[in-house]
C-alpha cells in the first residue's frame, strides 16, 4: 500500500488533481498517457459511472501515475477501489463510515466537508487534509479564508466549479493543499477521445499553477 506521504507529497507537489468521469473504460489508458504527457501524476477516477473500478484498475497500472477513487459513498465502494488500485479516497460528504473503512485498508482519505462542524468531525478522526465541496457554490476562495482562521491546522482541496478564471484566488491560498478540476479532463473531450487536446489543457494547467494560478 502506498504510504499517506507518499500519497499527499504527489498531489501536494502538483496542486492540482484533475477530476475524471469516464463513461468507458477503454479510454482509461490513453487517459493516463494524456495526463501524464501534459505534466501532471495523480488523479482522481470517480465513482459515478459503472466503467470506474476497470478504469481504475487500468490507469493505475501507469507507474507514473497516483490513482485515486473519487465520489466514494460506501464502505462497499472503498474495498472496490481498493481492489482495481486506488491508492486514496475522496468522497462528496464527511462518512465515518467511509473513514473508517479506509483506515482499515491502510488508504489516504479525504473526506467533504462544507461546514465547520463537518471539518470539526474530520479532526476528531484524525484528518487534516478535507475536499471542500462544491467549492463555488458554497462560498468559494473567501469561505476557505474564513474557516481557516479558526482551523489552523487543516489544508482543503477546493472541488466544483474550479476553472482558470478562479484558480488563482484559491491558489492564493496557503490553506489550499491542491485543487481539484475537470475542465482539463471535460467529459466531452474524453467521449471523443480527444487525448491531445486533454493534454494540452493538462499542460496549460500545470504551468499556470507553477506561476500561482496568474
Amino acid at each position: 500500500m502506498t504510504s499517506v506521504h507518499h500519497v499527499e507529497q504527489a498531489i501536494g507537489a502538483a496542486r492540482l488533481l484533475p477530476v475524471v468521469v469516464l463513461e468507458d473504460a477503454a479510454g482509461a489508458e490513453p487517459l493516463a498517457a494524456a495526463l501524464t504527457a501534459g505534466g501532471l501524476r495523480s488523479v482522481e477516477v470517480t465513482f459515478r459511472t459503472d466503467a470506474a473500478a476497470e478504469a481504475i484498475r487500468i490507469m493505475a497500472e501507469n507507474p507514473e501515475l497516483l490513482v485515486g477513487a473519487g465520489t466514494v459513498l460506501s464502505p462497499a465502494q472503498v474495498d472496490a477501489a481498493v481492489e482495481a488500485g486506488a491508492k486514496f479516497v475522496v468522497s462528496p460528504g464527511f462518512s465515518p463510515a467511509v473513514v473508517e473503512r479506509c483506515r482499515e485498508a491502510g488508504l489516504p482519505v479525504y473526506p467533504g466537508a462544507a461546514t465547520a462542524t463537518e471539518i470539526h468531525m474530520a479532526l476528531d478522526a484524525g484528518l487534516s487534509i478535507v475536499k471542500f465541496f462544491p467549492a463555488e457554490q458554497i462560498g468559494g476562495a473567501k469561505m476557505i479564508k474564513a474557516l481557516a482562521a479558526p482551523f489552523r491546522s487543516v489544508r482543503f482541496i477546493p472541488t466544483g466549479g474550479v476553472n482558470t478564471a478562479n484558480l488563482p484566488d484559491y491558489l492564493a491560498l496557503g490553506a489550499v493543499f491542491a485543487v481539484g478540476g475537470t475542465w482539463m479532463v471535460a467529459p466531452d473531450l474524453l467521449a471523443a477521445g480527444k487525448w491531445d487536446e486533454v493534454t494540452r489543457l493538462t499542460a496549460e494547467a500545470v504551468a499556470l499553477v507553477a506561476k500561482g494560478g496568474k
